[in-house]
């Protein structure tokens, strides 16, 4: 069947779904497979709860009319998104970046939908499937969708962008994520520039942080740019008024209290309000949108437990994220101050360096308390608190003798789920 016959299906009952526990009546069911599933073994479960029809790609499966058999169920999927997204009004923003994309998304969203009607990625369903998922769930009267783009290897973002065609762009910043993937630094600035070379090749227009000189060297000479600055007035200057601990800007003559902590969340907040003025949000509702926004899913949260304030940042970690937030807590308030961080992952080859590098770097900053959780910093050289995993810190636990009324900094990688920590004390 023609991807022109499924889309016609899909108008019908615009939704699509890929698991069969949260099938709803009329949608369209994915088979999709994975290293540990087969998703055409679930397409009569999928059809008996309520879907029409069942996408699917091996031929014993294909039952009834209600089945539509495929090459291949994942292709199908992309090349459905692709086609529904050529035939949209929206205007596309792409965003990717190795710190700060989900945060950035969210804050764009939040000040885009003060004027239009905008969709985002839902949560982090930013790879070869959830990018075809969001722009499958663009509707008629859409106007802006915010399209966020992860990516572990070079090629990625490429194949991303093949997808969703944006229209405009924006990288975050290239920082020390998924080395091992990647093959280094360069290989990420390679790898994200991928969205850069897309909108120049296409004549379209790019946002850019023009205070980062690598994104300033990749986009020099390309016309159609318009980037945020502190200092540089051939740009947009919005001004940085600190982050004690939350971060408060400028713009024009409108000062911005937003409810973000550390002062590496200024740009993503710079950057929403940006594009906000370049699709002639009014600054007041820029301004609104930003003060509005309120970070969870343990990114950079504030919480209180007991007496102790809490710097929950455990939803990913890597060497820049990871130097940025220990920085950041250093300078906040705080008479007694404790580290809880966990190991960062995909580094590779860098891996035992970065995190030899880390260690030293706590013990540098010299704190109350600090822990180090993870087979990586178990295996650094310091004299700092060590624990191979998250039970043996949790079984050691009565042991730490830690101090009432402290701020406590938790940090790491999505895999060692930090955020457990907030149990213990």
């Amino acid at each position: 069947m023609e991807i022109q016959q499924i889309h016609k299906h899909y108008l019908a009952n615009p939704i699509v779904c890929t698991d069969t526990r949260k099938i709803t009546k009329g949608c369209i069911f994915f088979a999709l497979k994975g290293d540990n599933f087969n998703g055409n073994k679930y397409a009569s479960e999928a059809l008996e709860k309520g879907a029409r029809l069942a996408i699917v790609d091996e031929q014993e499966f294909a039952k009834s009319n209600q089945y539509i058999l495929v090459d291949d169920v994942l292709n199908t999927l992309q090349e459905l998104a692709q086609f529904h997204r050529k035939q949209s009004k929206a205007q596309i923003i792409g965003l990717t970046g190795s710190n700060g994309k989900t945060t950035t998304k969210e804050l764009i969203h939040s000040v885009i939908s003060k004027k239009y009607k905008t969709i985002a990625t839902k949560g982090n369903l930013n790879n070869h499937i959830g990018v075809p998922l969001t722009l499958l769930s663009i509707k008629a009267d859409t106007e802006m969708a915010i399209i966020e783009m992860g990516a572990n290897h070079q090629k990625e973002i490429e194949f991303l962008c093949s997808i969703a065609q944006p229209d405009f762009g924006y990288i975050t910043n290239f920082g020390k994520a998924h080395l091992e993937g990647f093959g280094g630094v360069e290989g990420i600035i390679k790898g994200k520039s991928e969205l850069y070379h897309y909108l120049t090749e296409n004549k379209k227009a790019v946002f850019l942080n023009a205070d980062d000189p690598i994104q300033l060297n990749k986009l020099g000479s390309y016309i159609k740019k318009y980037g945020f600055s502190t200092q540089n007035k051939d740009y947009y200057i919005i001004d940085f008024l600190g982050a004690t601990p939350f971060v408060q800007l400028q713009l024009e003559n409108l000062k911005i209290h937003t409810n973000l902590i550390g002062s590496y969340n200024f740009t993503n907040c710079a950057a929403a309000a940006l594009i906000g003025k370049y699709f002639n949000v009014p600054l007041e509702k820029i301004k609104e949108a930003l003060e509005e926004y309120t970070p969870n899913n343990n990114r950079s949260q504030i919480l209180e437990k007991g007496s102790h304030q809490i710097i929950l940042d455990a939803y990913n970690a890597n060497p820049t994220s990871m130097k940025a937030a220990l920085e950041n807590f250093q300078q906040m308030e705080g008479n007694t101050k404790i580290v809880f961080l966990g190991d960062m992952f995909e580094l590779g080859e860098s891996a035992k360096k970065e995190h030899q590098e880390i260690a030293d770097l706590v013990k540098e900053m010299n704190y109350q308390q600090s822990f180090l959780v993870g087979e990586n910093f178990a295996a650094t050289n310091t004299t700092i608190h060590q624990f191979k995993t998250f039970d043996s810190l949790s079984e050691n636990w009565t042991t730490l003798k830690l101090e009432e009324n402290c701020l406590i900094l938790i940090k790491g990688s999505r895999g060692m789920a930090l955020e457990r920590i907030l149990d213990l004390l």
